[in-house]
């Protein structure tokens, strides 16, 4: 307790001074029933729980999926909404027979590995639907390696660039990546993190084919990120938009459609079950 001698001086006689003791007593105890404090906030926005607040999905009774990322968990292409993750729970729910619930999708349109990055640095809101889950799904890359492209395309351009200009992207692309994992995994370190590889949206383009090398340039990346590991998922798609791409790809040339979404759920639950 601190003493009244710090809080008080007295300057009339000694009823007085406790009369102003009292007071003073009693408007702190009301501070601290009505006034909630920044720590109190975040306690009751976000409760810490135990270890067993992640886990591994596959033992748990109940599966729970947090998916983040760029427009391809987010589902941009799909006219009908679903995108992957929605595809994905339903049939987890019927492979495992357990419920499978979203806690949230935080996938943001446009999203590079160093903006997701900085996200999971300074969004402290970001770490209880992570930490509250036993799947993680995520997407992230296909943004850094072909944005050139996508600007050129809004400035009216063809989109033929070299090649060598998205290959240059990967290093330090990949270094946003590899921190991305390490935040993960300091908020989560057990749940099942599945990270679903890059394909070539523009395959179809001769000029731009030869970007399928620095896609399987980023996706080796990756794997190496991955792969120690063990409870993280590489998840290749890549094959699925090289035949037939057009068949997979949405209005916007780039976004795959709800059939391309449902092929890489198929893909992701091969992977899982």
């Amino acid at each position: 307790m601190i003493p009244s001698g710090k809080l008080w001086r007295v300057l009339g006689t000694t009823a007085l001074a406790s009369t102003l003791l009292l007071a003073g007593g009693f408007a702190y105890a009301m501070h601290d029933l009505l006034v909630v404090t920044p720590a109190a906030q975040q306690t009751e926005q976000a409760p810490v729980k135990s270890v067993e607040s992640g886990g591994n999905f596959q033992q748990a009774e109940e599966i729970r999926v947090t998916a983040l990322g760029d427009s391809l968990t987010k589902g941009t292409g799909d006219n009908s909404g679903r995108g992957y993750v929605k595809t994905v729970l339903e049939r987890l729910g019927e492979e495992t027979g357990k419920p499978v619930q979203q806690i949230n999708n935080l996938a943001v349109n446009g999203l590079t590995a160093a903006e997701l990055d900085e996200m999971l640095r300074n969004d402290k809101g970001l770490e209880y639907p992570i930490r509250e889950a036993n799947l993680i799904l995520l997407t992230i890359g296909g943004n850094d390696l072909f944005r050139p492209v996508l600007e050129a395309r809004e400035d009216g351009g063809s989109g033929d660039i070299d090649i060598e200009e998205i290959e240059a992207t990967i290093p330090s692309a990949a270094d946003s990546l590899r921190s991305v994992i390490t935040k993960i995994r300091q908020i989560n370190p057990d749940a099942t993190l599945v990270y679903t590889g890059l394909y070539n949206p523009f395959y179809d383009i001769p000029e731009l084919r030869g970007g399928s090398a620095a896609v399987q340039q980023w996706n080796d990346e990756a794997y190496e990120i991955l792969g120690t590991d063990e409870r993280a998922v590489l998840v290749p798609i890549m094959d699925l938009f090289q035949q037939r791409s057009a068949d997979y790809i949405a209005s916007d040339q780039f976004h795959p459609n709800q059939q391309g979404y449902q092929r890489i759920a198929q893909r992701i639950i091969q992977a899982l079950t």
